[in-house]
């Protein structure tokens, strides 16, 4: 298995593991900017815990290899075009910068993962790589994995820990009870060695919880899947949806000349069905000028019954109260990652 030094000093070996970025959401939610494809550096700095100037460094080190894999900067024109397009929307979220502007890819953040030494989160990707990297490999005919059979990690952790409290504990006890010259010095040798066992112990549960199924996040890791799609596979996401709730006439819009609507459709007992698909970053919030330019799109151009305002990040409070009062359903991130995994909206049943 790969070694995490041999990771940091190979490129070779990072370049074989750069297809893994779900890794990142699995370790940390990643906030995009609301392209849906980038972050800034100072996004990959919060990101890690660490300082802008520490990833800038990073990037003065690495420039080619980071290069390679989707990190790029922006100047003159093509800086003034992403400000127009993608962070003017939204003013005081992001910054403006005036002479240039450094963007990383989801790989170029796997990248930066593998070689930032100096951070914890960064530390848990490159484990989690590790494990992915090990699990691809084939394994031998004569020793096939049952369905059944407890995972490598599992068999490690057990072994351990039953020689530590079955056979290094007990050996311990025995010499302070016969050792009166080391007394203190062996008890302190095996508080060391019960409280690896805790940890161990306390180890093996948190990774059961983190790899069991959640009651309130029915299926690992749908919220990261719609993250990483662009505007048009979410809205066609929306759709499948609605289909499968028994939405009839479904029909995904989009486009510049969406007059503020994305699909359009029947429910199931015939009402006449807008939605309006937002896929931002989840820092991010649907403020309530977007829901009143939402509302005289469905309401007043459209004569819709039914409304659904559907966003990948929260709601303000103010947007809240007015979709409360002009009868939108404001689907928020918790209510899509529900919706997604198999629990119908109320307003469409």
């Amino acid at each position: 298995m790969i070694s995490e030094s041999a990771l940091l000093e190979s490129r070779t070996l990072r370049d074989g593991v750069l297809e893994h970025t779900d890794i990142l959401d699995r370790v940390k939610a990643l906030s995009l900017l609301p392209d849906g494809m980038h972050v800034t550096t100072a996004m990959v700095a919060a990101y890690f815990g660490v300082t802008a100037a520490a990833v800038r460094q990073l990037k003065a080190r690495h420039h080619e290899e980071l290069s390679g894999n989707g990190m790029l900067t922006l100047r003159g024109p093509d800086l003034a075009e992403f400000k127009r397009d993608v962070l003017s929307r939204y003013p005081g979220s992001h910054p403006q910068p005036r002479s240039s502007l450094t963007l990383y890819s989801r790989r170029a953040v796997l990248n930066v993962a593998m070689l930032l030494r100096d951070s914890e989160v960064a530390r848990q990707v490159r484990v989690y790589l590790l494990d992915a990297e090990y699990a691809s490999r084939p394994r031998p005919v004569d020793d096939p994995a049952l369905p059944d059979s407890p995972s490598l990690d599992d068999r490690i952790d057990r072994r351990i820990t039953h020689v530590l409290g079955k056979t290094v504990v007990p050996m311990f006890n025995v010499l302070i009870e016969t050792s009166a010259d080391h007394r203190r010095e062996l008890i302190a040798l095996r508080t060391g060695v019960q409280r690896i066992e805790k940890r161990l112990r306390q180890h093996h549960a948190r990774l059961q919880r983190l790899e069991a199924p959640r009651e309130d996040r029915p299926l690992a890791g749908v919220m990261a899947s719609m993250d990483a799609m662009n505007g048009r596979e979410f809205e066609e996401h929306i759709a499948a949806l609605l289909r499968r709730d028994g939405c009839t006439d479904v029909i995904v819009r989009g486009g510049g000349r969406d007059r503020g609507i994305d699909i359009t459709a029947r429910t199931a007992d015939g009402r006449r069905l807008v939605v309006q698909c937002k896929r931002f970053a989840p820092h991010l919030s649907i403020t309530s000028p977007e829901l009143q330019k939402f509302v005289g799109a469905a309401k007043v151009l459209h004569d819709s019954e039914v409304a659904l305002f559907v966003a990948t990040c929260p709601f303000t409070r103010d947007a809240l109260t007015i979709a409360a009062e002009t009868g939108i359903t404001a689907v928020h991130r918790g209510l899509l990652e529900g919706w997604s995994a198999g629990t119908a909206l109320t307003v469409l049943e």
